[in-house]
Formats: C-alpha cells, sequence, structure tokens
C-alpha cells in the first residue's frame, strides 16, 4: 500500500487521487465519511462521542504549477515546497494526462562562466516535454496543471526509497489504525498542507475534537558535517515526538502521554528539534476554543525533494505508539474534561 501511496501524484490543490485511493481503501472499515467542500476526506470509527480524538495527516505533496507555456512548447513554472536547487534535471510528471517532462536550463556550453557557478533560479528554469511549438503543448498542458518529480518506490530489506514520503507514511499510519484497531477515532486526510496548512483547520472546526494528533514526516539529520548536530533525528531509531515547531508549542500533557506510552511498550523515540518546520497541528490547535493537540512524525531522509529515504521499523513503531496512546488518552478524563 505504501508504494501505491507514495507513486500517486497529488500536488497540493490537486489530491483527487489519493484522496479516491484512500477512500477505496478504508470505506469498508470505518461509520462515517465525509468529504468536505475543500477536499479534505474526514472519517469517522466508532460512535464518535467523548473524548473525540482526531488524527490527521496530509495527503498532499510538493510539486510545481504551470504558469506560461513558450512559443516553443517549453513550460513555464512556480514551485510548491521545493527549493530550485534539487529540481535541475530531474524527471516530472505534469498533469492529468501524466504527461512526462523533464527540467532543464540553459546548456552549459552556452552559460557565461559566472552563470556556472550560481544555483539556478526557477524563473531561469523550464520543462521540457519533448515538443517543439506551443500548439503542440497546449494539446497536452494547461496553464495551471500541475506536476511532481516522477520516482518510483522499492525497497531494501527495512529501508525504503520514494517521493511523497512526507506525507504519505502519515497516510499509511492512519489507514493501519483503521483497519486493523477498533479504536474509535475520527482520522482525516488533509489537503493543501505544504500550500500553507489550509485543509486541517477546516477539518478541525467540523469534527470539534477534544484531542488531536498531527501524524507528519519530518527531516532526519545525517547530512555530512563537522559540527555536532543536536536534536535531529535519524531514520531507524523510532518515531519523532514534537516538542514545538514554528506552527505550535505542542499540548506539554499529550506530550507527556506519548513519551509514557513509548515507555510503558519500550518503543524507542526520538525528540525533533524545537521550533523547526510545521504541521497541521499548528492550525488543529487554535480551532474554535482552542484544541489539546500534538505532534508524531516519522524521521525521513531527503523531504521534499525527488526522492526520500525512510525505515520500515519506524513506521511499525508509530503505528503502535499511536494506538497506545490512543487508548491512554480515553481513560485520562483531564485531558478531554
Amino acid at each position: 500500500m505504501l508504494k501505491e501511496l507514495s507513486e500517486l501524484v497529488g500536488v497540493s490543490g490537486g489530491e483527487r487521487k489519493v484522496r479516491e485511493f484512500i477512500r477505496n481503501k478504508i470505506e469498508q472499515d470505518v461509520d462515517e465519511i465525509i468529504e468536505d467542500p475543500y477536499g479534505n476526506l474526514i472519517v469517522r470509527k466508532g460512535d464518535g462521542n467523548s473524548p473525540k480524538i482526531l488524527l490527521t495527516a496530509h495527503m498532499d505533496e510538493v510539486g510545481f504549477m504551470i504558469v506560461g507555456i513558450e512559443k516553443k512548447g517549453l513550460l513555464k513554472f512556480s514551485t510548491i515546497g521545493v527549493l530550485p536547487q534539487i529540481i535541475l534535471a530531474k524527471r516530472v510528471i505534469i498533469g492529468d494526462k501524466s504527461v512526462n517532462g523533464v527540467i532543464g536550463t540553459k546548456p552549459i556550453h552556452q552559460m557565461e562562466e559566472d552563470e556556472k557557478t550560481k544555483l539556478p533560479e526557477v524563473k531561469n528554469l523550464f520543462i521540457d516535454i519533448g515538443v517543439s511549438s506551443k500548439d503542440e503543448a497546449e494539446k497536452l498542458i494547461k496553464v495551471g496543471d500541475l506536476g511532481t518529480f516522477d520516482t518510483k518506490y522499492r525497497e531494501d530489506g527495512d529501508t525504503i526509497f520514494g517521493k511523497a514520503f512526507d506525507d504519505r507514511i502519515g497516510c499509511h499510519i492512519l489507514i493501519h489504525l483503521l483497519k486493523h484497531t477498533d479504536l474509535p477515532m475520527h482520522c482525516a486526510f488533509t489537503v493543501q498542507e505544504e500550500a500553507g496548512l489550509r485543509g486541517a483547520g477546516i477539518v478541525a472546526f467540523r469534527v470539534r475534537p477534544d484531542i488531536s494528533f498531527a501524524v507528519d514526516t519530518t527531516a532526519s539529520g545525517e547530512w555530512p558535517s563537522d559540527k555536532d548536530i543536536p536534536q535531529y533525528p535519524q531514520i531507524g531509531k523510532g518515531p519523532v515526538i514534537t516538542v514545538a515547531d514554528r506552527s505550535i508549542i505542542c499540548d506539554k500533557q499529550l506530550v507527556s502521554l506519548l513519551q509514557a506510552t513509548a515507555r510503558e511498550q519500550n518503543i524507542p523515540y526520538q525528540l525533533k528539534k524545537p521550533m523547526i518546520g510545521g504541521t497541521d497541528a499548528g492550525p488543529i490547535h487554535i480551532s474554535r476554543k482552542g484544541v489539546r493537540t500534538a505532534a508524531l512524525q516519522t524521521p525521513a531522509r531527503y523531504i521534499h525533494s525527488p526522492l526520500s529515504i525512510a525505515s520500515k521499523k519506524d513506521i511499525e513503531l508509530g503505528i503502535k505508539l499511536l494506538a497506545g496512546s490512543i487508548e491512554k488518552a480515553r481513560k485520562e478524563e483531564s485531558l478531554w474534561n
């Protein structure tokens, strides 16, 4: 299932294929399914009474939007959650017709010397789909089409390689909990997280949860460096508990609950370096009267790039930790009274 989730194209604002896949996987395992007007998929398992626990994972991935078509059929684009230094010469797939292309720039032999040493800017890049005119391109692509990296999923033992692990891993975890546990909960597969945490606030407003966990993916810190890199997680060493990031200071009681559950069940865990990144937890915790919210993440190398690397062990431990924490939270009335 993770292979299928990873290879689906679902850039922010174009999550339909991912939503349809998830709905088909879980519709026999839940008691209610809602697709809201914004594109979020919200499901309920159990009676929905208090304590109302909400888990979220975002369906969207980073990518591109086509913003113009040149006379010779080259496509101009803007990025969604991607930095220009990692996209040059990468294969991409674009639009509903799954058109293949490659990100290009001026050939090195035609560059001035100072151009060869500069990082590329998006305005100087283009996508080449192998046509020779604007008319040819417009038969395949239109302005506003979305695209992402053309990357195939693979496994090597415990290690997995693929695109969109941020946050198809989170989607995989929620699907597993819905299909293989009897825990009463609401789960939301949200849209446009990479475009500004947009879908989750709408979900929280509708569900009115007492407690919420954002289930996401976070960057590991295993790049070569002469300096010690404290508090960055590594793959293979367990799920990651967030204390605070740029979108939230997590509820201290829920953070303690996650840590206590991990200790009781002998689950190794890591802490994310505070004040880095953001998740769906941000808009959820300030919804309505406020919601106790925390974030649990899976570490992965090279998120927001053409290929990420993660550990199946971390995913399995994350599922175990979430299941145990939900059971524990339901018994602690101080969390939801």
